[in-house]
Parts: structure tokens; sequence; C-alpha cells
């Protein structure tokens, strides 16, 4: 497990293809290597279906020469030497680009804390295999569960190995571990399908399998005989934690720097402007002990720091890496990540802050409405923020959960969802993205 985790050969390697690539007439340069070890057992039906094994490092090196920049990605073995020219050469030719260039010496990390990412945990294959069996079995321990669609387990770790022409030399590894379960009940064309999960950083911290599997049955049996609803215009939408957690994704992408400078974002006029609703608050936090995004500097060497993007409701801050910022005349807030061979910014451990209710008191509080499970399809729109979804779930009638429904479609415009926004007080922090139970008031349902 150490010669896994140990990065000191690989930083060597990219310090190396740096020196080469100045030498071969480079101005500044930065090598990344992006770390990659998992395996997965997968199972159906009580038997194994596929197991996979992976590990990888991937070498990517970035130069500038003026204005021009080029990247080139190559795997371990290959020759430094030849890179570093091809990369040289390739930006020789490249068009300028007035914004892309390496993060300010000034704001690279000096001393970066330890974040507790890693776990050394060994698991093998055959606990991975027992687990995606219990998970399934406890799935399947009750009448009205009919099939299923596959269990698993999977345990990896991953990380980045960073260096740049300017003196900063930094690596990290993160583990990750995972339980799954997905299953269906009801026959025939009454079919309902549900699954549950969880991932950790560290693998005793996992729920039990077998506590997996008991979700996703309460979930799929619940689901059985789902009606329709008529169509209503002014209808409170309450979301459940796991759909919740992917609007907040929305929010993210909508106040990301990228977008903004491309002019796709339906806030980018808003920055200082209120835009949800008094009280509420969006944070970002790179730094949390055992967090599940969590990094000790960002892709380009900046270490980040906790910042609330929307506070009281107001917006505060874009999403930034130094590229980004340059073009939008800001500075760099340590949000860059690698994709492949270029950077961009992105959210790091990012919660909608939870209110004062429990989601109980908050559906009693609705009265009659909608509770959202799941959403289905890609109807949104950035530039606009024009909402539709295609949704199932549970009508709410006297401030209670009644019956299943599905084949509806909620829609609005999210700057007028955002502003409509009440959560509850439940939120799971174990999750990159973590927001509570929320109501959202006036939607409009499409339904029969």
């Amino acid at each position: 497990m150490s010669s896994e985790i140990d990065s000191s050969t690989l930083l060597s390697r990219a310090s190396q293809l740096i020196d080469l690539a100045r030498k071969a007439g480079a101005d500044a340069a930065d090598a990344v290597v992006v770390r990659s070890r998992s395996q997965s057992v997968s199972v159906r039906l009580g038997k194994v279906e596929g197991t996979e094994s992976s590990e990888s490092d991937d070498f990517s090196l970035r130069v500038f020469i003026g204005k021009r920049v080029a990247s080139v990605s190559a795997n371990p073995g290959f020759d430094l030497q030849a890179l570093a020219e091809r990369a040289v050469a390739m930006a020789k030719v490249s068009p300028e680009d007035p914004f892309a260039c390496l993060a300010d010496e000034a704001s690279l990390a000096k001393s970066y804390p330890d974040l507790q990412l890693l776990d050394t945990t060994e698991v093998s294959s055959e606990m991975l295999r027992e687990a995606g069996l219990a998970a399934e079995a406890a799935a399947l321990a009750v009448k009205g569960v009919t099939n299923s669609s596959g269990a698993g387990a999977s345990a990896g770790m991953g990380g980045l190995v960073l260096a740049t022409s300017h003196g900063f030399e930094g690596s990290y590894m993160a583990s990750r571990f995972g339980h799954s379960v997905s299953v269906i009940a009801g026959e025939g064309t009454g079919m309902e399908r549900d699954y549950d999960f969880d991932s950790r950083l560290y693998y005793a911290e996992l729920d039990d399998p077998a506590e997996i599997g008991r979700r996703a049955r309460e979930r799929v049996v619940k689901r059985i005989n789902p009606r329709q609803v008529p169509t209503g215009k002014d209808v409170t939408v309450i979301f459940d934690p796991r759909v919740a957690r992917g609007f907040v994704g929305h929010i993210a992408g909508a106040i990301n720097g990228a977008a903004v400078a491309r002019k796709s974002s339906f806030l980018r006029d808003r920055m200082g402007q209120q835009v949800l609703k008094s009280g509420l608050s969006i944070s970002d936090d790179p730094l949390i002990v055992r967090g599940p995004s969590s990094r000790p500097f960002d892709g380009e060497g900046v270490s980040g720091e906790r910042l609330v993007m929307i506070e009281d409701g107001v917006l505060k801050h874009w999403f930034l890496s130094t590229s980004t910022g340059r073009e939008l005349g800001l500075q760099t807030n340590g949000r860059g990540v690698r994709g492949g061979t270029a950077v961009s910014p992105s959210s790091t451990n990012l919660a909608l802050e939870p209110g004062d209710i429990t989601p109980e008191e908050l559906i009693r509080n609705v009265g009659n409405g909608f509770y959202v499970t799941e959403l289905i399809g890609h109807g949104v729109n950035m530039i606009t923020g024009e909402y539709s979804r295609g949704a199932t779930g549970f009508w709410v009638e006297n401030g209670e959960l009644t019956f299943p429904v599905s084949e509806v479609t909620i829609a609005s415009n999210l700057k007028e969802m955002f502003m409509r926004l009440t959560p509850a007080n439940d939120i799971d922090r174990k999750f990159g993205v973590a927001a509570p139970t929320f109501a959202i008031e006036g939607m409009t349902l499409a339904g029969r």
C-alpha cells in the first residue's frame, strides 16, 4: 500500500518534465499526474456479475510561450524529452490566449493541512462480494420486491501530483468506499424501481450493507400502484434530499465563473444582489477534515478557504480559477480543477445551509402539495433559468404523505424557485453537494 501512496517518484518526474519544457523554449509550465486506483464487484440475484480493477497515473504537461499555451497528456513510460518538445512545438503554433497563465506565485500554497482524506484499509474482492450480496439479500427480503437490478461494492483511491515552474510541488490522495443496491417491486406494467447507496472516505464509516438494502426495499415498495394527479399552477413542491442535492448543483453551475464569462448563466449579472430568500446561505469549504470533496490545494497549487458563496440570500462570490478570474477581472479563489489538460473552476464541499424546522414540520406546514423523490430528464436551461422536469414521488394531503405519484412534470423558473425556497434542518454533509429537504412554493405541476 505504501508504494501506491508514495508520490515522490511522480513528483520527481513531473519536475523533470518541467525542466525539459523550459529548456525546449517554454516560458512557464506545470505538470500534473492524476492518480486512480479502484476495484469493484457487482452482483445480481445472488451471483457475481462482474469484477473490475484498474489503476492509472495520467500525466499532463501544460506549457506557456508568451500568451500561447498548449497541453499534452501521456501514460507512464513515455519519453520525457519527447513529450516536452512536442508540447512546446504545439504552443508555438497555437493561437494566443490572453487569460491562460499559471497561478500567481503569491497565491500558491506554501503549506497545507492534513485533511485526513486517506483510509489505507485493505478491502479484498471477497469483502466487496459479501457486501454486495448482503445489500441485495436485505433488499429482496420482503413480499412485493420482485426482482433485482443489481448490487455492488467498491473501494479505491485517487489523487493529484502537481509541480509548477515557479516553485510549487505538492500531492495528496483520497480514498473512497461505496455500497449500493437497486431493486424492482410489482409486476408487468406496474413495476417500480428504486435504490439506495452509501459512499464514504473511511471504510469503517460506511452504512451496513443490510441497512442500505432495507432502505432500498422500503423505498420501492412505497412506490407500487402510483397515481396521476390533476394539473395545478400554484403547487408547493417538496424536494427529498436525494433530489435537493441535484437542485443545489444547478445553483453551483449558475455561479461558476466559467459560465459567467461565457454569458451562459442566468445569474451572470446578479453579483451583490438577492438571489435566495433572506436568511438562506450557501457555503463552499475545501478544507473540511474528512470532507467528501476536500482538497488541500486546487489544480493550480492554490489553497482555497471557506467561502459563503450566497450569504443571507445575497450573491457574494463566483467559483474561480486563475484564468477565469483574469477574464472577469478578479483573483482566483482556489477553485481550479484539472480536467484532462484544462483547468476550470468548480465547487468543493458545497452546502445549502439548513433551516430551523424538521422535515415533518415542513411537510405539515405545506398542507397539500407534492413530495418529489426522483426527477427525470434534463429540462433545465442555465441561460434563461427555465426549469421543467419529469417527476415521481408522493402526494401530500393535510400535511402527510399519502399515495405515490408518477408521470407528472414540475416547472417554473430557477430565479423564482430560489426566492421561494424554504429548507428543513436535515442536512447530511457526507456528500460533496449537501442539502436538506426543502419546499418551493408556486410551481406548475402538469398531471392528467
